[in-house]
């Protein structure tokens, strides 16, 4: 029996499996296309021939060229003009059964076919790779050819020619010499497979064939098919060393779509996710799932609820407008921010979190890196690999100003533009971030304005749709309450809350619901729309300050959209936008306050400076321009005097007010305690 078996000639199997319906439809495209690959599920030849298939994944380099051989016999009987335009067909392997992860590829892999996924972090240029070598006899022009395999190009051992016989000297003939596309990618362990705690290994995956060259780019996740091999690394003058690298030779690669849905729903949970839905209280029930053990602050996991599932990007001819939402929370110390941050990072389909401390500008955007060959090459950072996910920024008043910058552009129009050495590319960050900060003075000050309370730049403040306070006042009622939770927690040891949606399903339900796109129904443009208008007109008149901006009015329609999404409704709902309202009411009630006016100003957030202070400045630089008429130089006493006078401003403000027109280099002082307009 078992000679029986062996006598099976595997390149007969593969004809035979070639000859299903599914797979000559295939093979008659072939010529339509102009390819020269044919790809194969694996699932339909482990259903045809399990032996086959395992022989597949033990001995692929065998199998692979039986099957090449097979599908080339095919080839020839349906349509032969073809087959003697092309020497041979390449069989790329899709879907194996299981996937290998990253980090045990091993020597016990060596020579086997396996599945590996993970993210592109650096792809170089395509580069032609020579296959069969022509070389040229100098002494009596014979021409010899020889197959390539491996990292250098090799000559013949001696001439063809029998009168010849010489070992060299040897030309090499491009023309004559049959070449294909190559290119070598970085392979990066995608967030989500990471144990907790572990530096992401990489893999140098080196492509070959114009079909699977050139697909993909830094920041797309794949699925790659293919060989693992090792080669030694040699040392000039002393030989290769006895450790190997590993890497892979890809047999076929497939881009797993932008799309962060790590594994898309089964029957039975997305049955659980519509029932969910249902429920008229699934925005609280939500809310109460977002990281249970933190005791309160509904309405910052309301605004984070709205950030995971996000607005509807909209592409139109001229601009593109954002879906993602910002979100930054400016809080004391102790008030959980972190622990927030991380919980979201874990529980978002694509999240990344860093902190504001170790991450430069091209760490977060992109770097250029020169290869080994000299030739630079684009590596896809932070921004980039949480593509249509959500990054997390701790401590962002820390990092320094000039990475800060980086994120300007990222935030608004969600792209990362790049111009290095010789480098300019565009990638896509369409990222949702949540930022956390520490006031400037270590508390927030509440009878200061927000840009005041924190060292960052009101380029980066106006660019957050949100942003909230978490101040850490005594209050016994919630103190109580606050050390009950704690207690309770520590008490149960590692036995959380047991949130009402567990985070497996919240992150399916999240990815799920990104598929609808709500629509805004009338209702609820005329609730924004005269919500808007409303704040618009109590600015009306000269001196009152500006107390909402178009910016604010599509982070409102963003959020509406949001929690449309959350109930998955195809319409944005009156109480949607109420409820939005209210949230950017709170939000602005925080931080959009003009502290002396007690009024709404949203030139706090856009310019750093509410109307009054702005008054104020204009009056103490128009007194100081009269008096410099009179005088010429101004003696800062005198002026102080005046503005008390005439302005009743007191002597304290006005002294900060100079100060801070010096700081800014709007004044100067010619001469110590005189003042003169720059």
């Amino acid at each position: 029996m078992a000679s029986k078996l062996e006598a099976v000639d595997p390149q007969e199997q593969f004809l035979d499996f070639f000859k299903k319906k599914k797979y000559r439809d295939k093979i008659s495209q072939l010529a339509i296309t102009g390819q020269e690959s044919i790809t194969v599920v694996f699932e339909d030849l482990f259903a045809f021939d399990q032996q086959l298939a395992e022989n597949l994944m033990e001995k692929p380099d065998d199998y692979l060229q039986y099957a090449g051989n097979a599908a080339f016999n095919q080839l020839e009987i349906q349509d032969l003009e073809y087959s003697q335009k092309i020497d041979k067909v390449i069989v790329r392997i899709i879907q194996l059964l299981e996937k290998e992860q990253l980090r045990k590829l091993g020597s016990k892999q060596l020579g086997k076919l396996v599945m590996v996924e993970g993210i592109v972090v650096r792809a170089t240029p395509v580069r032609p790779m020579v296959m069969k070598a022509s070389f040229k006899c100098k002494r009596c022009g014979t021409v010899t050819k020889v197959d390539q395999s491996g990292p250098f190009l090799r000559a013949p051992f001696e001439c063809g020619d029998q009168s010849c016989r010489q070992k060299g000297p040897f030309e090499f003939v491009q023309d004559e010499s049959s070449f294909i596309d190559s290119q070598d990618l970085r392979l990066q362990e995608r967030p989500e497979d990471l144990p907790p705690g572990q530096l992401p290994r990489t893999l140098n995956v080196k492509l070959v064939g114009s079909e699977i060259v050139d697909l993909a780019r830094p920041g797309d996740h794949v699925s790659l098919v293919g060989l693992v091999r090792a080669f030694a690394p040699s040392r000039p003058g002393i030989g290769k060393l006895r450790t190997f690298i590993l890497h892979l030779d890809a047999n076929s690669i497939e881009i797993l779509g932008k799309e962060p849905e790590a594994t898309p729903a089964s029957l039975e949970e997305e049955e659980k996710i519509l029932q969910i839905a249902k429920d008229p209280e699934v925005h609280s029930k939500i809310i109460k799932s977002i990281a249970p053990s933190i005791y309160g602050y509904g309405h910052i996991k309301e605004a984070i609820m709205y950030l995971l599932f996000g607005g509807v990007s909209k592409a139109l001819p001229d601009i593109n407008v954002r879906g993602e939402m910002n979100a930054l929370l400016i809080g004391d110390p102790g008030t959980a921010k972190s622990q927030l941050l991380q919980y979201i990072a874990q529980i978002a389909p694509r999240g990344l979190y860093t902190s504001g401390r170790g991450t430069t500008a091209a760490g977060l955007t992109a770097a250029v890196v020169r290869e080994k060959g000299g030739s630079m090459s684009l590596e896809a950072g932070a921004l980039v690999l949480a593509d249509k996910g959500i990054a997390c920024i701790d401590e962002m008043d820390k990092m320094r100003p000039e990475d800060r910058v980086a994120i300007h552009e990222a935030m608004e129009q969600h792209t990362v533009s790049v111009a290095k050495g010789g480098i300019v590319a565009t990638l896509n960050a369409r990222t949702a971030i949540l930022a956390a900060a520490n006031p400037s003075l270590g508390r927030y000050e509440p009878h200061r304005t927000v840009a005041e309370n924190i060292s960052l730049p009101v380029t980066i403040l106006s660019r957050f749709d949100l942003i909230f306070v978490l101040r850490d006042v005594p209050d016994k009622e919630s103190d109580k309450k606050l050390s009950k939770h704690i207690l309770d927690i520590h008490r149960r040891r590692g036995h959380p809350l047991e949130p009402e949606i567990s985070s497996d399903i919240l992150r399916k339900y999240v990815s799920y619901a990104k598929t609808i796109q709500p629509e805004l129904s009338s209702g609820a443009l005329k609730v924004l729309g005269d919500f808007y208008l409303a704040m618009r007109s109590a600015s009306e008149g000269e001196g009152s300050p500006i107390a909402i901006t178009a910016r604010q009015l599509e982070s409102l329609i963003r959020i509406s959209e949001a929690r449309a999404r959350v109930a998955l409704r195809k319409k944005v709902t009156e109480e949607d936008a109420k409820a939005a309202i209210n949230l950017m009411q709170r939000s602005l009630g925080e931080v959009g306050i003009d502290v002396s006016l007690d009024k709404v100003d949203i030139d706090i957030i856009m310019t750093g400076r509410p109307k009054s202070v702005r008054d104020k400045l204009h009056s103490v630089l128009s007194v100081l321009m009269e008096m410099e008429k009179e005088t010429g130089m101004v003696d800062k006493n005198a002026l102080i005097i005046e503005l008390e006078d005439k302005y009743n401003i007191p002597r304290l403000e006005t002294d900060k007010m100079i100060s801070q027109l010096l700081r800014e280099g709007t004044i100067y002082e010619p001469r110590p305690g005189n003042l003169k307009k720059t």
